[in-house]
């Protein structure tokens, strides 16, 4: 894709699109007797046609390129029709394949991501461990990425848009603070980390919006609500991803079914970071509108 194509967004000028298909690449869970590889991470390739216009994004790498690739020729696709890459946030198992799918396609990529996603970011568990992009900028432009670092909401292609960040003050109350406790460093100090450059895609298709998140730092329902608010859209058609409840107390759960039911989100798909506490909720509350992702699940849309 040429750089040139990846521009602002106009809501007032924001196509839909006609044909949609999202092939879940990699997820934590191989589903059920299959030979696909399950790995701790997500990766979505999205293939989405508008008007005259055909892309093929590939939506995070995982934490292995080889898990995914292998996946990717078990579902007879070619890594090497890949024309963007986007990272949704700078976790190591959604970026950590990077460099070995960029091998795979063999040419420059326009890679889209946040502009803090190479800072340090720590986990707070027994100790303070690095959990951030195992790459630098400079390592991975050797592969051939071409970078757009952009904390705007971005038009990647006809009715495909990044959201952009999700500052605190506009998350909704219940998801203002991050369920895992993450921190950074600045200015030789280390802070929480809000997870700024957590950021999602927005999809609006003949049937309403579907956004695809990679873990949802910045909550399901704000990302959900600044996903309408970018392109427009008034029906919720599918919400599809990781949405960072495994670690959550059951009222944030509670709430966070509420308020997508509230939105009138016609489809549930969630895997990865989701938590099976959560999924358990969505499928009560959801019934047959919920699916659970696997690697090699196909989402015609």
């Amino acid at each position: 894709m040429l750089r040139a194509e990846l521009h602002r967004v106009e809501k007032n000028n924001f196509g839909k699109a006609d044909d949609l298909t999202i092939y879940t690449l990699l997820d934590d869970y191989a589903g059920y007797e299959t030979t696909f590889y399950g790995q701790h991470g997500i990766s979505f390739l999205i293939d989405v046609a508008a008007g005259n216009m055909r892309r093929r994004i590939l939506f995070d790498t995982g934490q292995s390129g080889k898990s995914i690739l292998h996946n990717v020729e078990r579902m007879g696709l070619n890594p090497k029709e890949i024309d963007t890459i986007f990272l949704s946030h700078c976790h190591y198992d959604h970026t950590g394949g990077l460099a070995e799918i960029l091998k795979a396609v063999d040419r420059e990529v326009t890679v889209v991501a946040h502009p803090k996603i190479f800072r340090r970011n720590l986990v707070e568990k027994k100790d303070f461990r690095h959990v951030g992009i195992p790459y630098t900028k400079e390592e991975i432009e050797k592969y051939g990425a071409k970078w757009i670092l952009d904390a705007q909401p971005r038009k990647l292609m006809e009715s495909v848009t990044t959201t952009g960040e999700i500052p605190k003050e506009e998350r909704v109350d219940f998801e203002k603070e991050v369920t895992l406790g993450l921190y950074t460093v600045e200015d030789g100090k280390m802070v929480k980390d809000d997870m700024l450059d957590d950021m999602s895609l927005a999809i609006k298709t003949r049937e309403g919006l579907v956004v695809v998140s990679g873990c949802s730092h910045a909550g399901i329902v704000s990302i959900t609500k600044k996903s309408k608010q970018v392109t427009g859209s008034h029906e919720v058609k599918a919400v599809i991803g990781g949405y960072h409840l495994i670690d959550a107390e059951d009222e944030r759960i509670e709430k966070t079914v509420k308020n997508l039911k509230e939105l009138e989100v016609k489809e549930i798909y969630t895997g990865h970071c989701t938590g099976l506490r959560a999924e358990c909720k969505f499928l009560k509350e959801f019934g047959g509108r919920f699916e659970k992702l696997h690697s090699g699940k196909v989402l015609r849309l």
